[in-house]
């Protein structure tokens, strides 16, 4: 019998812990954001025999202990309980396939079993990139639900601003309006700099990686009841036209090679700053250790 390109590749890929040197430069290349996740723990390469052709991060967002307490708010949960996918990214040849993403989620999953003792493995999906999150669907992910998000777009570069990067321009803002600080750009301000703000979905999915997640994530019935997966007809796009006010729109166009208002994190991770992010990831592992043994 004959073997599919796909099934000889899935037989030949795996999975392995690699450093920081080499895999952030892959992301720069090849991720459509440069700009890289707050905390990350683990960075992990796709090989195909020797080859790299994917890169996952793991770590956790700006808020880790909020955003599990949140999702499963009937458990005291705490941040060693999950890590969350913060970047995923694959060279160009791997991508637009069907099967390639779902062959890395696999292999993520099982790296997770033998290697953590998380509940779950949790990741957004980029409604305003257009993003839905087919991989995740494809891999069996649980869809949990989406929130609105906003981000800045410079109107003559096409440069995406994200809000945890926009210090400089909040400094501005801020000393314009004769205020202390400011943590969202004004309307006014944004006239004046000539930027927008766009806001649209971001959709969670979350995969239990052992029986005690799927027996906490199966106590919740409103994600046992959850409505289908989101597709291309969920995502929304909506401008900024006045304070408070936003209108719909088409989906936006960004530009991220052009970095006017912020850098690139691979220009500015420097080993002092990995060591203090690892730190801080080690920190919160710990501080997790702490925490409540779970029952459904």
């Amino acid at each position: 019998m004959i073997e599919t390109k796909h099934e000889q590749i899935r037989k030949e890929l795996s999975i392995r812990e690699i450093t920081a040197d080499a895999a952030i430069p892959f992301i720069m290349a090849y991720h459509y954001s440069r700009i890289m996740p707050r905390i990350s723990k683990v960075y992990l390469g796709i090989y195909r025999k020797e080859r790299l052709l994917g890169v996952v991060t793991l770590g956790w967002g700006t808020q880790p202990l909020q955003t599990i307490r949140k999702l499963f708010y009937r458990h005291e949960l705490v941040t060693k309980d999950y890590l969350e996918i913060g970047k995923m990214c694959f060279a160009p040849e791997m991508n637009g396939n069907q099967y390639f993403g779902s062959m890395v989620l696999s292999l993520l999953i099982k790296w997770m079993k033998r290697n953590t003792d998380c509940l779950f493995l949790y990741t957004l999906s980029d409604g305003i990139m257009g993003k839905p999150g087919y991989v995740y669907q494809a891999g069996n992910f649980q869809y949990i639900g989406k929130f609105k998000t906003s981000v800045y777009r410079d109107k003559e570069t096409g440069e995406k601003i994200h809000p945890r990067s926009a210090k400089i321009l909040l400094a501005e803002n801020a000393r314009l309006d004769g205020v202390e600080k400011r943590y969202w750009l004004t309307h006014d301000y944004c006239e004046y700099k000539g930027i927008e703000k766009i806001q649209g979905f971001m959709f969670r999915y979350i995969y239990p990686v052992c029986k005690a997640g799927k027996k906490v994530l199966k106590s919740y019935e409103e994600y046992r009841c959850r409505q289908s997966n989101p597709k291309d007809a969920d995502l929304i796009f909506e401008k900024r036209v006045a304070h408070g006010k936003f209108e719909r729109t088409g989906q936006p166009k960004f530009n991220m090679g052009v970095f006017k208002y912020q850098k690139a994190d691979g220009d500015k991770l420097s080993a002092f700053a990995l060591k203090e992010q690892q730190s801080e990831a080690e920190a919160l592992s710990e501080a997790g250790k702490e925490g409540n043994q779970v029952s459904a």
